[in-house]
């Protein structure tokens, strides 16, 4: 049972898509906070410029 086990624990082919989704969750995490931090920031710009037309 062990033997037959043994060459899925060293098959590193589906490595590469595991790192590509966990660089994809951390882009995206980042892309959210950037978005809740300016978008604040953003819309104040806005208001403050559509008041003074």
């Amino acid at each position: 049972m062990l033997r037959s086990a043994a060459p899925l624990l060293r098959d590193e082919s589906g490595t590469s898509m595991v790192e590509y989704g966990i660089l994809l969750g951390f882009i995206a995490i980042v892309a959210l906070v950037a978005v809740q931090t300016f978008g604040l920031a953003v819309r104040a710009l806005f208001t403050s410029d559509a008041s003074a037309v």
